[in-house]
């Protein structure tokens, strides 16, 4: 099964790569850099430090906001999806501040949290929050009240309840969540990246495309997709082992 599914990403890559060589050789270098180009730039960029660097500080980034909306919106997502009451008080507000988009936010948080880190994970875990709320609310929704009613017949507290039943109900849907959402950090990564920053994937691939260097901006665009993948890939291994009891 594990064989199988990494010859199915060669596939893909190799599929994707025809299709990039393709498309160069329709578009020209100039604009489209073949794959070869890149690949060689690619090699070359790994061996300088600024290129870490940059790679390092983007990882950085989407990793603290990723923990940081999962610490704040999946304990809370738990609670209102498990109580009605509260559920039912809060979700006036969840309704109307959900469909805001948050990107407009971004000159707010950086005059309240600063030009540095801090700001931009900031923007970027309030983006993801609802996302995992919502998810994890509506995941405890799904809960057979039978499971509960028998939980209470058989002695269970108000922590078993969300350790041995809410908590084991919600993880395959906040997995699901956290793969959706590693796709918008990237994409928010970027953003906040290529605005007020020494630092960054989001401001290589920039300055690289403010200089016309379309082969060093490719160079940019893979890295931060890998860090991407990576995160998404890692996601998916930790739901298997963590949530094996979906297969029995």
């Amino acid at each position: 099964m594990k064989n199988s599914r990494w010859l199915d990403y060669a596939l893909t890559i190799i599929v994707l790569t025809i299709l990039w060589y393709g498309a160069s050789m329709l578009l020209g270098s100039q604009l489209l850099p073949d794959p070869l180009s890149v690949l060689r730039r690619l090699l070359h960029a790994v061996r300088e430090e600024i290129f870490w660097e940059h790679t390092a500080v983007s990882a950085w980034r989407l990793i603290a906001a990723l923990s940081l909306a999962f610490i704040t919106a999946v304990p809370f997502g738990l609670v209102l999806g498990s109580n009605e009451r509260l559920d039912r008080i809060f979700a006036p507000l969840i309704y109307l501040s959900y469909p805001i988009p948050k990107i407009v936010l971004l000159p707010i948080i950086l005059m309240l949290f600063g030009l540095g880190d801090l700001g931009k994970i900031i923007l970027i875990s309030l983006i993801i929050f609802f996302q995992l709320l919502i998810t994890t609310r509506d995941a405890v929704r799904s809960l057979d009240r039978e499971v509960v009613y028998a939980l209470q017949s058989l002695g269970g507290n108000r922590w078993h309840f969300y350790r041995h039943v809410v908590w084991p109900v919600a993880l395959p849907g906040i997995f699901t969540s956290l793969r959706i959402s590693t796709g918008t950090a990237v994409a928010v990564l970027f953003f906040v990246e290529s605005i007020s920053t020494s630092r960054g994937l989001g401001l290589y691939l920039i300055d690289a495309w403010g200089r016309a260097d379309y082969t060093t901006m490719f160079v940019g665009i893979i890295a931060l997709s890998a860090i991407g993948i990576v995160l998404y890939e890692a996601f998916d291994v930790m739901e298997r082992r963590l949530c094996a009891w979906k297969n029995l």
